[in-house]
């Protein structure tokens, strides 16, 4: 008896579905929420109706929370992609603001669209790192245009550019991946103009026959930009760096640095209590307050209140910034600290002006006041002193009790 000889009495208790899936039309728009509403008319086991599996999803694929639709293609879809976001989308960036998840936070390069595109809409680009796309589309409300995503490794515009990921190849590849130009009819690239340091403008017309535009610096300003037909205004290239786009950078910085320093507490801990008796808990406490304390500064003063007085400090170099801030601080505490000896505070003043520096450093690639080149010639610079700094704080610290 075959298998199929076998259930063939089965068969008939069955219920089949005779309900054929939708066929949809080429350039047809097929909203999401359109889909949900519409009940499953089988009933599971008696109860409610289940609701039916989305056709857009595919085996080992779901479909993101920020898509509402899709545009349907003859070889694939166009998914249309919401300007308004959700709590996923908020949560997703605070944890990339702290740094979780921060590395891999981003969205499938290719074409989207938004709200009912057509083939004279704009075309913007933008990279795949999640935090940029959707700072992007927040500010597309009730414009319809292409959004083409490139694949920055889940790199920002700015940094991208800088480290060769949003670039003329990575351009002209999308466009043809998308086969952009059977799409639209003009031919015309929207391009941050942080992006411009990776693009070459005349490359890509003559590879791919799309025209670079260079747009404004701020995703806000793009909506201004589109009704001014094109043409940015002198505020639109400005560059700024203000008290809250400083601050919103300080917590990745606390987070990125604290996870290096997890091994330092107990160490420092350990090396506080040896002295002329080998070694002392209540020495070992003590000092390892005062060391913790002293850490716990430096951090505060590079990470949080470098940035915050940026514009007031002296020097331009963000190291000197970060060690003239963590000298100033410190020593105004060691004048406080009248039963720590002399070594001791020599140490703290070293340590505290040397980390704080590095972490203030860390800034320059969050800035426009400082190019790649720049950044990689003040770290050369910097980087040894700080750790001469620290060797010094260390010899000087473990030092101390013997004198």
């Amino acid at each position: 008896m075959t298998i199929q000889q076998e259930y063939m009495h089965i068969l008939p208790m069955a219920k089949v579905n005779s309900a054929a899936e939708p066929v949809y039309q080429v350039g047809e728009i097929v909203e999401l929420a359109a889909l949900e509403d519409t009940p499953s008319e089988e009933v599971c086991c008696g109860g409610a109706p289940a609701p039916k599996s989305n056709p857009f999803e595919q085996p080992g694929y779901t479909l993101q929370n920020y898509v509402r639709g899709f545009i349907i293609g003859s070889g694939s879809n166009i998914a249309l992609v919401k300007t308004e976001l959700e709590f996923a989308d908020h949560l997703g960036t605070v944890s990339a603001r702290i740094g979780l998840n921060r590395d891999n936070y981003k969205v499938s390069p290719g074409l989207y669209g938004i709200g009912s595109p057509e083939k004279d809409s704009p075309v913007l680009v933008t990279a795949n790192y999640k935090l940029t796309f959707d700072t992007l589309r927040k500010h597309l409300v009730g414009l319809n245009c292409w959004i083409l995503v490139l694949d920055t490794c889940g790199i920002n515009v700015w940094c991208a550019a800088g480290k060769h990921t949003f670039s003329t190849e990575e351009i002209v590849s999308r466009v043809l991946k998308t086969d952009l130009a059977a799409k639209v009819h003009h031919r015309k690239l929207i391009v941050p103009q942080l992006g411009a340091v990776g693009i070459a403008a005349h490359k890509v017309r003559l590879q791919c026959g799309f025209k670079v535009i260079y747009g404004p610096i701020r995703a806000a300003d793009i909506p201004a930009f589109l009704k001014n037909d094109l043409r940015p205004t002198e505020q639109m290239r400005q560059v700024t760096f203000t008290l809250l786009e400083r601050f919103v950078l300080i917590p990745v910085e606390f987070y990125s640095f604290s996870r290096k320093l997890w091994w330092i507490f107990p160490l420092l801990f350990s090396l506080s209590g040896i002295g002329p008796d080998f070694f002392n808990l209540e020495r070992a406490i003590d000092r390892g307050l005062l060391g913790t304390a002293g850490l716990i500064s430096s951090i505060i003063i590079g990470g949080a209140l470098v940035p915050i007085l940026l514009p007031w400090l002296p020097g331009k170099r963000f190291s000197l910034k970060g060690a003239f801030l963590g000298i100033a601080v410190s020593i105004m505490a060691m004048l406080y600290l009248t039963n720590v000896n002399s070594m001791d505070k020599v140490s703290l003043v070293l340590a505290i002006a040397a980390i704080s520096s590095y972490l203030a450093m860390n800034f320059t690639g969050s800035t426009p006041f400082t190019s790649p080149s720049g950044v990689e010639k003040e770290m050369k610079l910097a980087i040894p002193l700080q750790a001469i700094a620290i060797v010094l704080a260390v010899v000087l610290w473990l030092a101390g009790p013997f004198f």
